[in-house]
């Protein structure tokens, strides 16, 4: 099992000072990470609507692409440099109002210079997902 070499406390503290327009909204929250997978919570808010009442593709995308860059961090520490060279998402049901959204990502492959990994994006408690997300990372060489 992969040690974690950042912690969910250490993630947080790194965020808010090196990314605080992504983060320090307070609407979203690390709720795990192990080195291998993390799980992000964003917080219901009415702008994460799009008219006709469902979660907006840009939200989606804002909370994939964090939770890689938070899965990531936790298995390579604070390289705040580590950049998203590519993201597909696949929209697969409507995001229901008034529920969180939860990503669960994980890594595929961690190598020197890439990572590949996947995110599966949930609405409130059910167990379909509402996207599915693949993206890759460039690391910098440190």
């Amino acid at each position: 099992m992969t040690m974690a070499k950042m912690s969910v406390a250490e993630l947080e503290q790194f965020l808010h000072i090196e990314f605080p327009q992504a983060f320090s909204a307070g609407d979203i929250a690390i709720e795990s990470v192990d080195g291998q997978s993390c799980l992000l919570r964003q917080r219901y808010s009415d702008r994460m609507l799009r008219p006709g009442g469902t979660v907006s593709g840009p939200t989606l995308m804002t909370l994939a692409d964090l939770a890689m860059y938070v899965v990531l961090l936790s298995a390579i520490g604070p390289i705040g440099l580590a950049v998203t060279t590519n993201l597909n998402i696949n929209f697969l049901r409507k995001g229901q109002p008034g529920r969180d959204v939860l990503a669960a990502a994980r890594l595929l492959k961690l190598g020197k210079r890439l990572a590949v990994g996947e995110v599966s994006l949930l609405s409130g408690t059910s167990p379909d997902p509402i996207a599915h997300v693949t993206s890759t990372y460039s690391i910098p060489t440190t």
